[in-house]
């Protein structure tokens, strides 16, 4: 498959950590209107560049078009591209307006092309595993997801210190001005309503906490929302709250909360977060009244408290965040990399596009079609627009709920039948009932 890239800002150097993964995919070239930024990308990938969007639009050899502009941006280089008979991976969200997204979508179909968005998530390890677990009963029926995506007080972090490896700063005030929803929700959205199926209803609630963000430019929009938090009711009954913010300390975590157990997932933005599942015992609910078992895991565990931890799903591509390749040689540079990897956060951003490409190649259905792109578009207009009064709402969209991916439904393991409780759960169970009762 042969791409090019508009756009060459701070997430590039994001997508380029795992290009050494993907030989299959050729980047034939790329553009940024920033031309210094541009020589810079150059210089140091070796990626052709073209002169203006014009000339990347008439290479007959581009395939696909990835668009990672500025959101303001998305709109018109998207339709350009489409219009120009190119397939388009786009960075989220696809629009900030529902009816333009529809516009895409409509153009796409008349054109015969695929329009594909980010985020990808949904292809990683981690949520593959929790998609299996769940499709396993693990957990016996699901009711409650509790997911959040705060990312730490931005007016604290000085983000317009923020580089890339080769120097794009850190876009802090687009994040700023757009919104942590606009920003990061997708991110839960996504393996939400893959698994769960539509929302039916939505209550959210917005707000701007900290209008000062500390940067040297003001903000314009100043009070754009740096909290929301939304409870969504899926066709399904499940019921799931998500929360996102530039407020409070660094949480990614997922809780997908059973009849009879949950999974945990520490960290949304890694592709290989350890996942546990924990069976509710008798046992492990009464110990978790005991502050020093909830506090102390080991010896919380020894009691059920926060399960065990699954062995992973693998998939096609799983290796690719394992390493990184080609961005960076410096000491320095390895050394912070390992770290991130290890310990922050590792996506595989070339992925999505690489999902999309199969799909085109097999002639099949996109992992995320349009109606499912549409449904999390204006899931997260939703919540962004709530405001400080709130609201409640039905989405005007919906989707055909998907179907689990194939190669994670056959040749994985049975998480159900492979768990075992702990020898505390098995001793101890008696002692607990006698121990409740007077």
């Amino acid at each position: 498959m042969k791409i090019a890239f508009v756009g060459c800002g701070y997430v590039f150097d994001i997508y380029m950590r795992t290009r050494w993964a993907y030989p299959e995919i050729e980047i034939c070239g790329v553009f940024d209107r920033d031309e210094k930024r541009a020589a810079v990308v150059h210089a140091h990938y070796g990626f052709p560049l073209y002169p203006d969007l014009g000339t990347l639009l008439a290479d007959a050899r581009v395939e696909v078009v990835i668009n990672l502009t500025n959101i303001a941006s998305h709109f018109a280089v998207t339709k350009a591209a489409l219009e120009a008979g190119k397939h388009v991976f786009t960075e989220k969200p696809i629009t900030t307006d529902l009816a333009a997204t529809r516009e895409l979508f409509a153009i796409a179909e008349a054109q015969g092309r695929v329009l594909a968005a980010a985020p990808c998530n949904l292809h990683s390890d981690a949520v593959s595993t929790v998609w299996k677990a769940v499709s396993d009963g693990a957990i016996g029926r699901p009711v409650l997801i509790y997911a959040e995506m705060d990312d730490n007080p931005a007016h604290l972090m000085r983000m317009d210190k923020v580089q890339s490896p080769t120097g794009a700063p850190f876009p802090y005030a687009e994040e700023f001005q757009e919104g942590c929803t606009i920003e990061h929700i997708g991110y839960h959205l996504a393996w939400l309503c893959a698994m769960f199926g539509p929302a039916v209803g939505v209550t959210a609630f917005s707000k701007s906490l900290v209008p000062d963000k500390n940067t040297p430019v003001p903000l314009a929009p100043p009070d754009t929302p740096d909290f929301s938090v939304a409870c969504l009711d899926f066709a399904n009954g499940v019921a799931a709250r998500i929360t996102c913010s530039w407020v409070a300390p660094r949480d990614h975590s997922m809780r997908i909360i059973g009849d009879a157990g949950q999974l945990t997932v520490d960290n949304a933005f890694h592709d290989q977060s350890p996942v546990f599942l924990e069976r509710f015992s008798g046992v492990s609910l009464a110990a978790r009244k005991a502050y020093s078992a909830r506090s102390q895991p080991l010896i919380g565990r020894r009691f059920g408290i926060g399960g065990m931890r699954l062995k992973l799903v693998r998939r096609w591509k799983s290796y690719a965040v394992e390493a990184e390749r080609g961005v960076g040689s410096s000491l320095k540079h390895r050394f912070v990399s390992w770290l991130r990897r290890r310990e922050v956060y590792a996506q595989d951003k070339i992925l999505g596009i690489a999902e999309m490409g199969k799909a085109i190649a097999e002639g099949r259905t996109q992992p995320m079609p349009p109606d499912f792109l549409m449904h999390l578009n204006e899931i997260t207009l939703l919540v962004q627009q709530a405001g400080p009064d709130g609201r409640t709402v039905k989405p005007q969209t919906s989707f055909t709920p998907l179907a689990m991916f194939g190669d994670i439904a056959t040749g994985q393991p049975d998480y159900r039948a492979s768990h075992r409780p702990t020898f505390l759960e098995r001793r101890l169970g008696r002692v607990v009932q006698s121990l409740q009762r007077r």
